[in-house]
């Protein structure tokens, strides 16, 4: 006997959702940590007494281990667990009950908060600052706004001569930081659409060595952080009409910019997750990321 099973109807937005549901217990394979609830999982932290962050490259390439050191100054007993491999990673992490605080530098996505729904889990969301990149010209530069796909014909070598947006007849000079920076990679997302880099960057170690590059050069361009964008002898380009500033950043005018989030499970965190998160907020917390270029919480 023939048996005709009805066909199942998807929508493209319900085939996007569960598809994007799917992908997220590979972050937590990533994480070394299991998808299923059949073993339950240690309080985070319990094992090694450590305060256990995973998360993105953003915070953990520099920030993190300002905040970390300077959080030991006043606590010399704590003790960390760090692991920054992508935002992703770090939701990942949390969600298995494998770490305390999932360090990003964007909101959670929808799949991520479904998951930690599933699981019984309410998450905690605390904006620490933003993640900003000013895009920098030599003051004696006579272009002083740029739109986006300006920017990004730039840096990926499609747009080759200041004259092609509005500038004088002369080559443009491309600096960078290096590739092993994260900083490399987050200008590549913010503003270049993730395509790669023009062929001849001067890859450089540094924001203040990519100010100092710029500043000795009428034709060059980099990026920098918004501190380092008000150095003598450079300038910082308006995007689409709006200047790189923590004003525009905080009203989410400016569009090279990023917050950064601490996620907990409200229901199991730690004291020591607290402590550093208070930290973190503190006027000496928040003056290390201005040093470094981010943007403090307003």
């Amino acid at each position: 006997m023939k048996i005709s099973l009805p066909k199942l109807s998807l929508n493209r937005g319900t085939f996007t959702h569960l598809r994007a549901l799917a992908l997220v217990p590979l972050c937590i394979v990533l994480a070394g940590c299991p998808a299923g609830n059949q073993t339950p999982a240690p309080e985070p932290g319990a094992p090694s007494g450590k305060l256990v962050i995973r998360g993105s490259n953003t915070f953990g390439e520099e920030l993190a281990p300002r905040l970390l050191a300077a959080f030991k100054k006043d606590h010399p007993a704590a003790a960390f667990d760090t692991e920054f491999k992508g935002s992703a990673f770090g939701m990942g992490a949390l969600t298995a009950s494998k770490c305390d605080i999932a360090a990003t530098s964007r909101p959670a996505s929808k799949p991520e908060l479904d998951l930690a729904a599933m699981r019984g889990m309410e998450l905690k969301d605390t904006v620490i600052g933003a993640y900003s990149v000013a895009v920098i010209v030599h003051s004696g530069n006579g272009v002083g706004n740029l739109t986006k796909e300006q920017v990004q014909g730039i840096f990926t070598g499609k747009i080759q001569n200041w004259k092609e947006v509005g500038g004088a007849d002369a080559a443009i000079h491309l600096f960078a930081r290096d590739p092993i920076s994260g900083t490399h990679l987050g200008f590549q997302e913010l503003a270049m659409n993730k395509e790669p880099y023009a062929t001849t960057p001067g890859l450089l170690p540094s924001y203040e060595a990519i100010v100092a590059a710029v500043a000795k050069d009428p034709s060059g361009i980099g990026y920098c952080g918004l501190t380092e964008a008000t150095a003598a002898g450079i300038k910082g380009v308006a995007i689409g009409g709006v200047a790189p500033t923590v004003a525009s950043v905080n009203k989410g005018e400016y569009p090279y910019a990023r917050t950064l989030h601490f996620y907990v499970n409200k229901a199991a965190a730690s004291k020591d997750a607290r402590a550093f998160t208070d930290f973190v907020l503190s006027a000496a917390g928040q003056k290390i990321l201005t040093d470094l270029g981010f943007v403090p919480k307003p």
